[in-house]
């Protein structure tokens, strides 16, 4: 694999000459810009994959991680001003794809450059009503007990009780973060949408999929692929052929 260098807090570069595009990679729940490294020698070269690092996780554990996606979108607005200047597309799973989507509208707010493609996967779209109750302030077994039922955090996680004890605050900042947020509707993007699915992911089902269409005035792309909330990782590879397929540079 390709050294990812660190570049200010928020982003990892990773720079490729080839490259005619620069990925940005936004985490899920709990989740941190390693879940993305593996990509970089995977992904066609010329994409050039920077994984989005967020306060409270990783090498970022210290920081106070968010609460609410407002302020965490500015910041992130700004943390990535630098890195827009040339061609430019968002992915994000779950957390990131509602984290991805608000940052692409509110670049537009500003005036900025736009992504020249949103891939989200793994997220019902954000104009459908929350069916689930707040899980966020709930005792440490409740929480646990509900990430389970959800099945939005990975098993190997979820059984590490020393790693759950470092992990609780951030999980509980990153679903107060789905918990705070409130859809205000507003004209759909003008950048091609792609929306990925897990065909045994009970919570996103292919409805809640395919209504991301309403978010975009231009194409849109569906997949569905065979595993439950996490086959980015299980199908990887016919995956991330996905996104080169639908990325057209």
């Amino acid at each position: 694999m390709s050294t990812v260098l660190t570049s200010g807090s928020w982003v990892k570069l990773n720079p490729q000459p080839q490259s005619r595009v620069r990925l940005f990679c936004f985490p899920y729940a709990g989740g941190g810009s390693s879940a993305y490294f593996s990509w970089i020698s995977e992904i066609s070269p010329d994409i050039e994959i920077c994984p989005v690092q967020l306060p409270g996780r990783e090498d970022r554990l210290s920081e106070t991680p968010f609460t609410h996606i407002e302020p965490l979108v500015k910041e992130l607005a700004q943390a990535l001003t630098p890195y827009i200047d040339v061609p430019f597309a968002f992915y994000g799973h779950s957390l990131g794809a509602l984290i991805s989507f608000e940052l692409a509208r509110y670049l537009r707010h500003q005036n900025g450059p736009a992504p020249m493609h949103l891939f989200v996967s793994g997220c019902p779209a954000p104009q459908l009503p929350v069916m689930d109750a707040p899980i966020s302030q709930l005792s440490d077994e409740e929480f646990i007990q509900a990430l389970r039922r959800f099945n939005g955090t990975p098993d190997t996680v979820l059984q590490d009780a020393d790693l759950m004890q470092v992990l609780l605050p951030l999980l509980r900042a990153d679903f107060a973060i789905y918990e705070t947020y409130t859809y205000i509707p507003e004209e759909p993007l003008a950048c091609p949408v792609s929306a990925f699915g897990g065909l045994q992911d009970f919570r996103t089902t292919r409805a809640a999929v395919e209504a991301w269409r309403l978010q975009t005035s231009n194409k849109f792309i569906m997949r569905m692929y065979v595993g439950d909330h996490f086959f980015i990782h299980t199908k990887r590879k016919v995956f991330l052929l996905g996104i080169r397929q639908d990325l057209v540079i």
